[in-house]
C-alpha cells in the first residue's frame, strides 16, 4: 500500500517547472492567481498543511502559529531570509523552519552593482530624457556623473552575497573594505584585498558607496541611522539590496532632500511595498521593486530546494537547510 502524500500548501505562483514537480511528488495544493493570502487565509492553510510553503509577502508570527493545525511540521520558506517566520516560535509547536540559502546570491550581487552604476552614472536620467523624446545631441557636460573605479566601496555584512559584490567590484577597480560581526579568514579576505573595520562609524566616514548587505535582526534595525547616515561623505551614494529595515528610511529621505548624500539606489524598503513617496520625487534615486533575486534562474533554483527539504523531510531526515532560531 503506497505511503499517504504530504500535503503541501503554496502560497504564491511559483514557475510552471517548480510547480509541476510540486505535484508530481506531493499532494501539493497551489494557487491560480499570483496575489498575496490574506491573514485569514494563512491561518486556515497551515491548519490544513503538512508542510507550507510560504514567501517573504507571508508574515508567520506567533499569533499565527498557534493557530496551526496538528498537521503542520514543516515551513519550507521559498527564499533565504527568514525574519518574517517567528523561528522561535515554530520549534516550540514542534514545526521545522527550512530556507534556500546560496540560490540568490550572484544575482543579488549583480543588481548591487547594477544599482550602484545606475546611480553613480545617473542612467535613470537617461533614460528618462530619451524615452520622452528630449534629446538634442551630444553634450560634453550632459549627465555627467562619476566613476566607481578607484571608489571605496564599504561593505556592510560580508556573507555570502557580500563576498559576491566585494569580487565584482574588485573587477571595476574599486577598494574593498567591509564591516562584519567576524573578521573574514585570511584565505577569504586575502583574494578579495579587503579592508575590515570593526568599528562602522569609522568604516562609514571614509567610503565612498555604502552597500547594505546584511539580514534584518534586531541588532541591525537602523544599523544605518540618523547619526551614521551623517557621518557620509556628502557625495557618498548608499545602495541597498538586502532588507529595508537595516535603514531609517525617513532619515536617509530627508538628507537626500537636503543634498547632504550624492544618491540611493534601493531595491528593498523599510515598510515594504509601501515606499516614502518624498523618495520617488528625487532624481539622484534608483528605486526597484524587489528585483534583487529576480531571474528565471534563480527562481527555479530556489523551487529545487524548497522540493529537495520537503523530501528529505518526508523521508524521515532533517531538512539540509533547516533554520534554527539565532542562525541569521
Amino acid at each position: 500500500m503506497p505511503l499517504k502524500r504530504l500535503h503541501v500548501v503554496v502560497t504564491r505562483r511559483l514557475p510552471d517547472p517548480v510547480e509541476t514537480r510540486l505535484k508530481e511528488l506531493f499532494d501539493a495544493e497551489l494557487r491560480d492567481d499570483d496575489t498575496r493570502m490574506s491573514r485569514d487565509d494563512l491561518a486556515e492553510a497551515m491548519k490544513r498543511a503538512d508542510v507550507l510553503v510560504p514567501t517573504v509577502t507571508d508574515p508567520i508570527d506567533a499569533a499565527i502559529l498557534a493557530q496551526a493545525g496538528e498537521r503542520l511540521k514543516l515551513i519550507a520558506n521559498y527564499g533565504a531570509g527568514v525574519d518574517h517566520i517567528d523561528v522561535q516560535s515554530a520549534r516550540q509547536r514542534g514545526i521545522l523552519v527550512s530556507n534556500t540559502p546560496g540560490v540568490v546570491t550572484e544575482d543579488t550581487a549583480d543588481m548591487t552593482l547594477a544599482l550602484m552604476l545606475a546611480v553613480t552614472r545617473k542612467i535613470p536620467e537617461g533614460l528618462a530624457e530619451m524615452q520622452a523624446g528630449d534629446w538634442r545631441g551630444w553634450s560634453p557636460m550632459a549627465h555627467l556623473g562619476g566613476r566607481i573605479g578607484g571608489k571605496r566601496l564599504g561593505i556592510l555584512g560580508m556573507g555570502r552575497i557580500g563576498q559576491a559584490v566585494a569580487r565584482r567590484a574588485q573587477a571595476f577597480g574599486m577598494q574593498i573594505h567591509y564591516h562584519n560581526r567576524r573578521r573574514l579568514r585570511p584565505e577569504v579576505e586575502a583574494p578579495l584585498e579587503a579592508t575590515y573595520w570593526e568599528s562602522l562609524d569609522q568604516m562609514v566616514a571614509r567610503m565612498d558607496v555604502i552597500s547594505i548587505n546584511c539580514p534584518h535582526t534586531p541588532s541591525t534595525f537602523h544599523l544605518m541611522n540618523a547619526r551614521r547616515l551623517k557621518l557620509m561623505k556628502p557625495t557618498g551614494v548608499i545602495v541597498n539590496t538586502s532588507r529595508g529595515e537595516v535603514i531609517d528610511e525617513n532619515a536617509l529621505t530627508r538628507m537626500l532632500r537636503a543634498g547632504e548624500l550624492g544618491g540611493a539606489g534601493l531595491d528593498v524598503f523599510e515598510h515594504g511595498h509601501e515606499i516614502n513617496p518624498r523618495l520617488r520625487e528625487l532624481s539622484n534615486v534608483v528605486l526597484l521593486p524587489h528585483m534583487g533575486s529576480a531571474t528565471l534562474e534563480g527562481r527555479i533554483e530556489m523551487g529545487e530546494k524548497v522540493i529537495l527539504n520537503i523530501k528529505t523531510f518526508a523521508d524521515g531526515h532533517r531538512p539540509p537547510d533547516q533554520v534554527l532560531p539565532g542562525m541569521l
